[in-house]
């Protein structure tokens, strides 16, 4: 990343966090609950986004979107009482973070529409047709077994590797 660029985003940054501090001591009362860090991390992704758009530097679009979706779902889940608290939230957030991405360099649609369909599947297994019940077999064994997937997942890829 060039000196200019460097630049370009600590400026976008400042002016990201002095806008949420210079609103925080105003108190305007529309506006008391986003004063928490689950604003910076939503003013963080959207400086990442702005910035990766306004220069073509779209390596910072995966790492933007990420920090926008988790800082508006942890912001959801503390402000709001009908927000969706559900594992299967982040995975989604990280599928619509490769499609966003793939926009741009035309790489990781397939394993962020795979991610998106995964979480939207398990989050609304429940509401799925009598056909479909061995779907809730299969999320709840993945719903005790994911750590261990996890692990194997990682050992494959680092044994693959070599």
């Amino acid at each position: 990343m060039t000196l200019k660029k460097q630049n370009t985003l600590f400026a976008y940054l400042l002016i990201g966090i002095g806008v949420f501090f210079l609103l925080r001591q105003l108190k305007i009362p529309i506006i008391t609950n986003f004063y928490s860090w689950q604003s910076l991390l939503i003013i963080i992704g959207l400086v990442l986004l702005i910035y990766s758009y306004t220069t073509k530097s779209h390596q910072n679009l995966f790492i933007g979107t990420i920090l926008l979706g988790f800082g508006i779902h942890l912001h959801g889940l503390k402000h709001y009482h009908f927000w969706i608290e559900h594992w299967a939230v982040y995975p989604l957030i990280i599928g619509i973070a490769f499609v966003v991405r793939a926009l741009k360099t035309k790489k990781g649609y397939v394993t962020g529409f795979l991610l998106i369909v995964f979480s939207l599947l398990i989050l609304f297994s429940a509401n799925l047709s009598p056909y479909f019940y061995w779907i809730n077999d299969v999320i709840h064994s993945l719903e005790t077994y994911w750590p261990v997937i996890l692990i194997v997942i990682g050992i494959y890829i680092l044994w693959k590797r070599k």
